[in-house]
């Protein structure tokens, strides 16, 4: 491991988006993925997610829908949503923008 692999130079990563009002830049090293995501106001997710999430909310405000009870993260916010159906969650945008960094299993 060279030491340039310490440092995540995240104005060198393209943006990718896979889906309208959502975009990422992420840095994949030994099975783990450090994303920077930005979701828009328009972003909707389709369906309900059982995904694990580690992150921290960097600016605007998230509202997480846990099958009917809902919680707003903001600036300063950490998550940590654990995998699985009976953690399964929808995500909504509360503000112009969200941004956040994840930590996940590449």
């Amino acid at each position: 491991m060279q030491t340039t692999d310490y440092k995540v130079d995240f104005e060198s990563l393209s943006w990718q988006s896979p889906m309208e009002g959502v975009r990422f830049k992420a840095y994949e090293h030994a099975g783990r993925r450090l994303r920077l995501v930005e979701f828009a106001r328009e972003f909707v997710e389709p369906d309900w997610c059982a995904k694990g999430h580690i992150g921290y909310v960097l600016e605007g405000t998230l509202e997480v829908n846990f099958d009917g009870n809902r919680i707003a993260y903001e600036p300063g916010d950490g998550l940590f949503i654990p995998e699985g159906e009976q953690h399964r969650h929808k995500a909504k945008v509360l503000t112009a923008f969200v941004r956040l960094v994840l930590v996940e299993d590449a």
